[in-house]
């Protein structure tokens, strides 16, 4: 489900779970080991990617749809779980998003510290709404924080996809380069940043982004309880039904 990759202080974690590297349990409890073994083992840099093409496709529908109500509920506790993890990582983490990214896979890279995409035929948002989903507060609150405000509102409740450079431009992702180059260049933001003074440049950047773990702070079984009745929903769960026979794959 993932590949490990050296490149010196940093650490690359690759998502690699075929087709489209959907976010099922399994991948986000590995995901949290591997952010937490690969600090532990001296990484001074994290750098998270996918295949090339595709960054994530997000969460796996077809997964969750075959769960019932309380697994659903775990479901959300693992997710919530791994966005936390990426917020509150010790070192700095960029996404290297190879690709598509849609809806979770958008949202991995809004809790890493910075966001390098691919340039091309690619596209990238929050489209939960437009598969029959709210987007919780803990990630509205997350976009508000990245592109403002009223740009949040116009992203999320009209569950916008973008290009690049339209994500580009209005702060969604931090830069875009050709396709071949996400992951290096996300390596070499990386690097800049552990050749600073470790002490200063760690301290500073955990002042800068409490407020990015402190979302998580009151989050508990009552949300993702919240979570899985709007997923039990039976606009959501039509809706997503619909996706899936659209996209010729049985729920």
């Amino acid at each position: 489900m993932l590949e490990i990759h050296g490149h010196g202080a940093v650490t690359e974690i690759s998502l690699a779970r075929p087709p489209v590297n959907a976010l099922d349990g399994a991948l986000l409890d590995r995901l949290v080991e591997a952010l937490a073994s690969s600090v532990q083992a001296g990484a001074r840099a994290l750098v998270v990617s996918g295949r090339p093409g595709l960054f994530s496709a997000g969460i796996d529908v077809r997964a969750l749809l075959a769960l019932e109500r309380d697994g659903v509920a775990d479901y959300w506790r693992r997710f919530f779980g791994t966005l936390r993890a990426i917020a509150g990582c010790p070192v700095p983490i960029g996404a290297a998003i190879t690709g598509h990214s849609p809806a979770g896979g958008a949202v991995l890279g809004l809790f890493c510290d910075h966001r390098i995409m691919a340039d091309g035929a690619f596209a990238i948002g929050l489209n939960e709404v437009r598969v029959g989903l709210p987007l919780p507060e803990v990630i509205l609150a997350a976009l508000r924080r990245q592109v403002g405000a009223r740009r949040a509102e116009h992203l999320g409740v009209g569950g916008r996809m973008l290009s690049p450079a339209a994500a580009l431009e209005c702060g969604l992702v931090d830069r875009v380069v050709a396709a071949g180059e996400v992951v290096s260049a996300t390596v070499g933001w990386a690097r800049e940043l552990v050749e600073l003074p470790p002490l200063a440049m760690l301290a500073t950047r955990a002042n800068a982004r409490a407020d990015l773990v402190a979302l998580f702070d009151d989050i508990g079984p009552a949300d993702c309880a919240r979570m899985a009745d709007r997923w039990m929903a039976d606009e959501t769960q039509q809706t997503m039904r619909a996706v899936l026979a659209s996209l010729g794959r049985k729920p």
